[in-house]
């Protein structure tokens, strides 16, 4: 299967960190967002000039370069807590929602075909379920003529906030993999092939068949990858896509948790996306440089005001707007510089 343009761009720009461009601001992390942030930075430096060098290396690493302050802004798809922000002085706010979904390589089998529920998946990244005819998978797919052919997993070998997400709902929906598992950004992983990044998990699953693997869904669109259903909480199978995502947000208290860190997973409500997930923005507080800090928050600014269309070419949700005016309160009340004035305001 061909790899479309996202990934080999993805792989390409990590090599060189979009060496062609020059560094005016600088972030590093999450490969969940990274096709539309690579979107939204093109159009951003075709209206203002400014270049937005963001390396697509996972949220671990976005993490460890924002802590080591070797970048602007750092990208996760994991929430640091309210007390890891507090002691590193940081803020966090969420950029734009998606979903995490399952792909497979299973000949025959067409996209939004094949049906899988939460205990189901934990069971296949458990090592229990083995082959693709298994009478779990049968049961929840009675039409499809299955193969007796081994599943091969494919998960994420570097720290992913993608998988933080992906084992967050499965700790929700099977109290084993709570157990044997858990929740982290890095797992003692009891099965499968490690792939780095989305575009690394995406290129793994196409090339191996009888395959599975999580990715963000622009990932698998872009890649015309075959994406399954889910059985969400409320019963019902469902495909990925924003509306599944939409539907997933809409009853998320953004302000319940610090720095808006809202996990979004096995959500209520019919057709609600049982991965959603939101990814988020690490800033300091009292950046060593405001100039260039304060350059960032206009662009992230920007991509709140005009950037809703692009991510949602891709299938991500953008952030609804009363939280993007909270948010934008947080940056004048916390993101300040040495004067102790704020580096955004709305005038910027």
């Amino acid at each position: 299967m061909r790899i479309s343009r996202i990934a080999l761009t993805a792989a390409a720009l990590v090599a060189t960190s979009w060496s062609a461009f020059a560094t005016d601001i600088s972030g590093a992390g999450a490969t969940f967002p990274y096709p539309v942030y690579a979107k939204w930075a093109d159009a951003y430096k075709k209206e203002t000039g400014t270049n937005i060098n963001y390396q697509s290396i996972g949220s671990g690493g976005g993490i460890k370069q924002i802590k080591a302050k070797t970048v602007t802004f750092g990208a996760s798809d994991a929430p640091l807590s309210g007390k890891e922000l507090d002691e590193s002085g940081l803020a966090q706010f969420p950029m734009v929602m998606g979903s995490v979904t399952p792909i497979i390589n299973l000949e025959g089998v067409k996209p939004g075909e094949l049906v899988l529920d939460g205990p189901t998946l934990a069971n296949i990244y458990l090592g229990q379920i083995k082959s693709w005819d298994d009478a779990a998978i049968a049961k929840l797919n009675p039409n499809l003529k299955l193969p007796k052919q081994a599943i091969v997993p494919v998960r994420r070998s570097d720290g992913s906030g993608t998988t933080y997400n992906f084992a967050y709902y499965l700790a929700e929906v099977s109290p084993e993999w709570k157990t044997k598992v858990g929740v982290s950004t890095a797992l003692q992983w009891p099965v499968g092939i490690g792939a780095k990044g989305n575009e690394g998990v995406a290129g793994n699953v196409a090339q191996t068949k009888g395959s599975i693997g999580y990715v963000e869904y622009a990932y698998a669109k872009e890649n015309k990858m075959t994406f399954t259903k889910m059985i969400n909480k409320a019963g019902k199978a469902v495909a990925p896509g924003s509306d599944t995502v939409q539907d997933a947000a809409a009853s998320a208290d953004w302000n319940s948790k610090p720095g808006f860190g809202v996990i979004l997973a096995n959500q209520p409500g019919d057709k609600s996306w049982p991965m959603a997930a939101a990814t988020w923005i690490l800033m300091y507080k009292k950046p060593e440089k405001p100039a260039e800090s304060a350059e960032a928050l206009k662009f992230f600014a920007w991509a709140y005001t005009k950037g809703d269309a692009m991510a949602e070419s891709l299938d991500y949700v953008p952030m609804p707007q009363n939280v993007v005016n909270d948010i934008k309160k947080m940056w004048q009340a916390e993101i300040k510089g040495a004067d102790g004035k704020p580096l955004y305001s709305p005038t910027n």
